[in-house]
């Protein structure tokens, strides 16, 4: 009775540390695929979601650039080599620099590229833009990365950072 009861116990201990060895492996080929999935559904809603946010810019259309932020105590940004600042910052900046611009000459985004983690996004370009300020031009030639996450109500930006490019392009 004692050698049953001992291989019984002894089975049962087997069978779990198995199991448990089969969901570290899944872990990591969940880590894995989100690193190499592609994602191309979420790699178009996100370059749809981009279309738009250039779109309310050469629109004026300040609300609507705003809706595409996720405002709250997570969001940051870095420009101008400056200290990392957060929603209230961001959206006074893009109000004031984007609702003063009077025409978008050029609003290009060279070298393009989006990577999708699951329910996370990052954007990276080459900023070309022209951007009139009544008759002046201003030109912004910046490295510019916008994070993403996917919300309910689509994808949100919750990061982004602006550093100047040194080679400007032709």
């Amino acid at each position: 009775m004692k050698t049953k009861m001992k291989f019984t116990i002894l089975g049962i201990l087997l069978l779990a540390v198995t199991s448990c060895e089969g969901q570290d492996s899944t872990e990591e080929e969940i880590k894995m695929d989100l690193i190499n999935t592609d994602f191309p559904e979420a790699k178009q809603e996100v370059m749809e979601t981009f279309g738009a946010i250039a779109q309310s810019i050469k629109d004026g259309d300040m609300d609507k650039l705003i809706s595409f932020h996720a405002y709250g105590p997570k969001f940051t940004e870095f420009k101008n080599g400056e200290r990392r600042n957060g929603s209230l910052a961001n959206e006074e900046h893009e109000r004031s620099v984007f609702g003063a611009v009077t025409e978008v000459v050029k609003f290009e985004a060279d070298d393009l590229k989006i990577a999708v983690y699951g329910e996370v996004a990052n954007l990276t370009f080459h900023s070309n833009f022209q951007l009139k300020f009544g008759e002046e031009m201003v030109y912004v030639f910046d490295q510019i990365t916008l994070l993403f996450v996917n919300t309910p109500e689509g994808w949100k930006m919750v990061h982004e950072h602006h550093s100047p490019l040194k080679l400007k392009p032709l």
